[in-house]
């Protein structure tokens, strides 16, 4: 689709005081395998004749560039902050792709000299000095893939990495990155607490500046959601087995920031931060999602999902397949979507920033959230309680239009 950035600088019923920080997020789509559990827009690289083989790593670089290209009148004069290259898998693309990719980020946008550049990367495609050259090619941070330490739980979430490599990866971008990023999962098919406090033993022993765990959820649309994996830990578990996270987090001098992130002072993920504060983000890519806000509007954009389709429509310059505002109804909600994941919360004068909505639109929710004892109150800054942590769809729900 064409977008007419005069019609979304038109005036609308929103103000906004200014625009919020901007982000920048690059997908790239391809994996070795699908995980079963995976939602993302992910594919597995399959030539034209149904084959495995290399992935079109720079026909798809070409078309990134043409895509943010189309898109610079959106964010024109704005400085970017953050840069995420997400998937997928990304470092399935060669360290000197993923340099070609930076230069013409560097090239094309206004990029914050102390900007956070992060790359996802999987042990499944690690090799020895790999991620020494992805901190050459400008990547500053690396989040590492890891789910867990367990081999039969890595077979049953297919995983392509074992336990060995998985040490080994980590170990690497130890050595490599000032800041880097473990991935872990928690309530996996047959998992017990022991295992589960192996695994964060494991993890901790690398003294990851960040990590980030997640309960396995079976999402619609994936392989789990048709074929449900036996054992799943009951509910209770699940809570035990976070309470172990808890503790074992804060032992090691991890603060819980965020509903599934730990960091060191000074070692949060500044790009995730941004989505949270509800912050701006262009995002590039096959399947990308963008938000951004003018003076009068929030709109959210989506790219095409298909690599060869998003590829062929990133050559005519028009990668973007849906265009929406977000309405003042759904902005409350969109905003404590991400707000309350924060454990310091947010204050009443980003919320009138961010949406360019009165207070009044979201006092209701907020007593009700408060009466409820999920919320604290304190001046400006509105902060969830434990209790609203545990219950966190719950709060948020109070603010749906």
């Amino acid at each position: 689709m064409n977008l007419d950035i005069q019609h979304l600088m038109r005036p609308g019923t929103l103000n906004l005081a200014g625009l919020p920080p901007l982000s920048l997020y690059i997908h790239l789509p391809w994996c070795l395998r699908k995980c079963p559990y995976c939602d993302f827009n992910s594919h597995e690289w399959r030539d034209e004749s149904g084959q495995g083989g290399g992935i079109p790593e720079q026909a798809y670089l070409q078309a990134l560039r043409l895509d943010l290209e189309a898109a610079l009148p959106l964010i024109w004069g704005r400085t970017v902050h953050t840069v995420f290259i997400g998937g997928g898998t990304p470092s399935l693309f060669s360290p000197a792709g993923i340099e070609r990719l930076l230069s013409d980020v560097r090239s094309l946008l206004r990029l914050s000299a102390t900007a956070e550049i992060t790359l996802e990367a999987n042990p499944g495609t690690f090799e020895r000095e790999r991620f020494k050259a992805f901190r050459a090619a400008g990547v500053t941070r690396l989040s590492v893939g890891v789910q867990s330490f367990h081999d039969p739980h890595l077979s049953v979430l297919g995983r392509v990495h074992s336990r060995d490599q998985a040490m080994a990866a980590l170990q690497e971008a130890s050595d490599c990155f000032d800041t880097f990023n473990l991935d872990l999962m928690y309530a996996l098919p047959g998992q017990t607490l022991a295992q589960l406090r192996t695994d964060l033993e494991t993890a901790l022993s690398f003294k990851p500046p960040h990590l980030s765990i997640y309960q396995l959820t079976l999402e619609p649309n994936t392989y789990f959601a048709k074929y449900p994996p036996q054992h799943m830990p009951d509910d209770d578990t699940a809570y035990d087995m976070l309470d172990l996270i808890a503790e074992s987090t804060l032992q090691a001098g991890l603060q819980r920031y965020e509903v599934s992130a730990f960091a060191r002072a000074g070692h949060r993920c500044q790009h995730n931060l941004n989505y949270w504060q509800f912050g701006d983000y262009l995002g590039i890519g096959a399947g990308a999602h963008s938000k951004l806000s003018f003076a009068h509007r929030v709109t959210r954009l989506v790219r095409f999902r298909d690599p060869r389709q998003y590829m062929a429509q990133a050559g005519q310059g028009q990668a973007v397949a849906q265009c929406d505002e977000v309405s003042r109804k759904d902005l409350p909600f969109e905003f404590m979507l991400n707000a309350l994941r924060l454990r310091e919360g947010f204050s009443l004068e980003d919320f009138r920033d961010r949406t360019g909505l009165p207070l009044s639109s979201i006092e209701p929710g907020l007593k009700m959230a408060s009466d409820k004892g999920w919320i604290t109150l304190q001046g400006q800054l509105v902060k969830p309680t434990p209790l609203g942590f545990d219950f966190l769809s719950d709060v948020q729900a109070l603010f749906l239009g």
